[in-house]
């Protein structure tokens, strides 16, 4: 609602307040015929009448403005709940902040949503001293629902859940709106900065599975708030920085001696990493010139900042080659960015007395928290809970964010837990304002339920598994005669759609915070909830218009001038099913967990099965093939679910094909 609304409502509630308080002064006394009314009573009473007044034309033009003005996609169970709500108020003034529940119907002879505000209401009042029953408040609740487009009809069922059938009129003309203006997202109140964490490998070390759901994750949380309006940063945390690079220049010095000046050829960074951690576990003297190049890396000088250097960029072009393959867009800002700011972290707390010392180390202890973070170890060295909170507090005060989000495995969780604790300790955030969540996540397991690791029992590098997904995806195609029907270049993007779309499907449709199992057979499979399926549904869908020569523009001009109808069932429930995208939306960006979207994909593409089983889009010559009639009503429902369908393939980054 608009501020005018919401300033009117708030006085509205606080004059209904001070009448019902001074009602009740006036019905206690002795002598109620004695007394003559009370003149600020009558004045609020006025000025209650005038308000109610304004805010009704404040309501109804601001439904006008939506209805009329609005190219965006309408949340339409955000709609019923400013509708229910205002009837609500209306129906039990006397309880503060009465439940809203609003949720769409499971069975469709139900209604298509269903208010069940009215027991819990029956509670609140009875702990009043009301007696009512859920059944009354429902009925009550229905006299004061105010004029809308929204609702045909509604029904008490059971001990007073409100069903709602919803206008066809109204969600015909949503359907328009979404043909004509494409998707849009609701307007935003304010365009908020986002930051999201994710990846994050580590310099010298092979990218695993591990980091397969960081990343994948990540980017489609950044995708979904960008199409939202948002102002995303994409941030790659990578451990550049620390002890190990002591004995990875020592072994640089002595493998590759002249690599000043000629750059090492080194191709396998993994060897190269576990010769050298082999050679500090056995070899003392090499293990204090590891130390020795920890402490010259760290105060700067050059000949080792170059070595350092080369090394992460080796590191970054074996990175590079697995973000091309996932379409993945990232800004690397290591550990070693937030070096400088760690002494400043460090000053802060011990300038407002949150640190102390214990055996040496420094700690500091958040408000609720039985673990400590150690700021500065015993040896004067700084350590992951200074880093991050070095990071956390330039994202909060450079970066200007509204929204932190650090996407890593659930492992982390009680160390996020700390650092966000000990930030709002020291008055960095207040979480009222900002929103800073660490969205946490299962480990990936090979087919046997153990943690997926190759035969030899290593971790499976992920290059090895995109390559993998590639050959087994081409086979697929193959065995499906693909190869036969599409062009060279068609099929390697069908390769790469179906490969790389499975594996990010695979692992968004599941539930982040739970273990998933890693499968090529049932990601690759054509049935069921996979990336497979719904990319041959998709194509298919795109088919029919192309099949039956009907091109975008003429849709275009359809869109404009042929009412979409809904009297089928199948084409009723379709309809309603393409507009429950924005609430499907709303409750990712609340609770982040993308697999909600992947189910309603998958809901969409078989309520639209059913719909393209009973309806006839096209009606062709059973001779001849000839189309005889095209219901363009009818094509303007797959347009809509096509459409819907490919926004949310492009926020789950699954790249779709025109062909398959």
């Amino acid at each position: 609602m608009s501020d005018p609304v919401s300033s009117c409502t708030a006085r509205l509630q606080q004059q209904e307040q001070e009448i019902r308080t001074l009602s009740a002064e006036i019905e206690s006394l002795k002598n109620p015929q004695s007394l003559s009314p009370s003149p600020h009573l009558e004045q609020l009473r006025d000025e209650n009448t005038k308000l109610k007044y304004r805010l009704n034309i404040l309501k109804r033009s601001l439904q006008d403005e939506r209805s009329h003005c609005s190219k965006s996609m309408m949340n339409v169970n955000l709609l019923l709940q400013d509708v229910f709500g205002e009837a609500i108020r209306a129906s039990c003034p006397e309880l503060d902040n009465p439940p809203l529940v609003v949720t769409p119907n499971q069975q469709a002879k139900f209604g298509d949503y269903q208010c069940n505000s009215a027991m819990a209401m029956a509670q609140m009042l009875k702990a009043k001293g009301i007696k009512t029953s859920p059944r009354e408040i429902a009925e009550k609740i229905i006299q004061n629902l105010p004029d809308n487009e929204l609702i045909q009809k509604t029904e008490i069922a059971g001990p007073g859940f409100i069903n709602v059938h919803l206008k066809k009129t109204f969600v015909s003309k949503l359907l328009s709106n979404l043909l004509v203006n494409g998707v849009q997202p609701p307007p935003l109140a304010s365009r908020k900065k986002v930051v999201v964490d994710f990846s994050s490998p580590n310099i010298a070390k092979e990218m695993h599975v591990g980091h397969l759901r960081s990343t994948i994750i990540g980017e489609s949380m950044c995708r979904m708030f960008e199409f939202l309006g948002y102002d995303v940063l994409r941030l790659n945390h990578v451990g550049d920085w620390g002890t190990q690079f002591g004995m990875l220049i020592a072994h640089l010095q002595d493998k590759f001696p002249d690599y000043l000046t000629s750059s090492p050829p080194i191709s396998d960074l993994q060897a190269f990493y576990k010769e050298s951690k082999k050679r500090f576990d056995e070899e003392e003297d090499f293990k204090k010139r590891a130390y020795q190049c920890v402490v010259r890396l760290q105060s700067k000088e050059p000949d080792f900042i170059k070595g350092w250097n080369l090394i992460c960029d080796v590191s970054r072009k074996e990175f590079q080659r697995v973000y091309d393959c996932l379409d993945i867009q990232i800004i690397e800002r290591g550990e070693s960015y937030y070096q400088d700011m760690m002494t400043q972290v460090v000053k802060e707390f011990e300038g407002k007395g949150l640190s102390e010392f214990d055996e040496g180390r420094k700690i500091v202890f958040a408000p609720g928290q039985s673990v400590p973070l150690t700021i500065v170890k015993s040896d004067g060295g700084y350590t992951y809970d200074t880093s991050d909170l070095a990071a956390l507090r330039q994202r909060l005060f450079v970066e200007k964010a509204d929204i932190i989000i650090y996407v890593t495995d659930s492992g982390q969780a009680t160390h996020f837990q700390l650092v966000f604790a000990a930030a709002q300790m020291i008055g960095w955030y207040d979480p009222q304002v900002t929103r800073v969540e660490h969205a946490g996540f299962g480990v990936v397991l090979g087919e046997d339920k153990k943690k997926f690791k190759t035969r030899s029992g290593d971790t499976v590098r992920l290059m090895d598994l995109l390559d993998e997904g590639l050959k087994r995806s081409m086979d697929k195609l193959k065995d499906k005669e693909r190869d036969k029907v599409l062009t060279p270049e068609e099929l390697i993007k069908a390769q790469r759609s179906v490969a790389f779309g499975c594996i990010k499907y695979a692992d968004l449709s599941h539930n982040r915070i739970n273990d998933y199992v890693f499968s090529f057979d049932k990601m690759l499979d054509d049935r069921g909830n996979t990336a497979a399926y719904l990319l041959y549904a998709l194509t298919r869908i795109r088919s029919i218009a192309r099949l039956a020569n009907i091109d975008e523009a003429m849709l275009r001009k359809a869109a404009e001038t042929t009412e979409v109808l809904l009297d089928h069932e199948k084409e009723w429930k379709l309809g309603k099913c393409i507009l429950r995208f924005p609430e499907v939306l709303q409750k990712v960006l609340d609770d982040l967990l993308l697999h909600t979207l992947c189910d309603f994909l998958y809901e969409l593409a078989t309520t639209f099965t059913e719909f393209y089983d009973s309806c006839y889009c096209v009606e062709k010559d059973r001779q001849t093939g000839e189309v005889i009639k095209v219901n363009m009503w009818r094509m303007l429902l797959c347009e809509a679910t096509a459409t819907i369908m490919a926004k949310g393939f492009e926020i789950l980054g699954i790249n779709q094909v025109h062909r398959m």
